[in-house]
């Protein structure tokens, strides 16, 4: 399942490690940007209050005063002005950045050649998968979204549809192709100081945790799917967590349990949230 792409109906906080200029050399990120450390007092500016869960807003105006510490929003429908004002109240800010299909009504969609697009994903029209054995393509390509990222402000990134291989992308990628190409986006975010989270991708989920900072997964809980994602957890990593479908007294002991960030959404991803108690 994947995140409905922004404009249409229908990833945080960095608690993981830096990796600068591909080289395996961590520093601490600072408090404020670390999941689970508690939010700032609450005032009337900021919203903030005792809720350290997450955001997942991807449809309509940000709604800043939401009492989250982590905010995942679009790179490109999210104006600078805002990423700011939820910084200065003391919340990390990620990007959410389609790494694995195009989306047509993006500005730079045409940057790449039409031999680069594969089959439309089901339900979601005008995205197409990508052939992610073509780095040479893909590596500038997704370098200048993740430069826009940093120029923002953004913290960290959330990549979208890191999976084509086990969908009907329309090329014949193999688990290792999908591995390279999940690699080289961590090192290009990892190479602008910003952290950045695996979506999904379970079945690639022991072989990629060392090169991600944190998870984000969608409806594990109603696939019955969340024990995949237990390396991240035993490896001191967020996992961010939401359900579409399920009400909260349906998943929150189980994923409150295995120490996940998890709320309840509606499915286009407007403000409405619905975070474990």
């Amino acid at each position: 399942m994947n995140a409905p792409g922004p404009g249409r109906e229908g990833a945080a906080l960095v608690r993981g490690l830096r990796r600068l200029a591909g080289v395996a050399v961590s520093i601490a990120v600072s408090a404020a940007c670390s999941i689970g450390s508690e939010p700032p007092e609450a005032t009337p500016e900021s919203g903030a209050g005792g809720d350290t869960r997450w955001q997942y807003q991807l449809q309509g105006r940000v709604d800043t005063s939401v009492p989250a510490k982590t905010f995942v929003v679009d790179l490109f429908d999210t104006p600078e002005s805002v990423v700011e004002e939820l910084k200065a109240s003391g919340r990390t800010v990620i990007c959410y950045v389609n790494v694995g299909a195009s989306e047509d009504w993006r500005a730079d969609s045409a940057a790449l050649p039409a031999e680069v697009r594969g089959n439309e994903l089901a339900d979601w029209p005008g995205e197409f998968w990508y052939d992610v054995r073509r780095t040479d393509l893909l590596e500038p390509f997704l370098a200048n979204r993740f430069d826009l990222c940093r120029e923002k402000g953004f913290d960290g990134v959330e990549a979208d549809n890191v999976d084509g291989w086990t969908n009907d992308s329309g090329f014949d990628l193999t688990p290792g192709d999908q591995l390279t190409y999940n690699r080289l986006v961590a090192r290009l975010a990892h190479e602008r100081s910003l952290t950045i989270g695996l979506k999904n991708d379970l079945d690639q989920v022991a072989e990629l945790e060392p090169d991600f900072d944190f998870a984000v997964n969608e409806q594990c809980a109603q696939y019955d799917e969340c024990a995949k994602l237990e390396p991240f957890v035993r490896a001191g990593k967020p996992v961010l967590h939401v359900e579409y479908g399920l009400g909260t007294s349906a998943f929150c002991a189980e994923t409150t349990a295995l120490g996940f960030e998890s709320i309840r959404k509606p499915r286009n991803l407007t403000a409405p949230r619905e975070p474990c108690p």
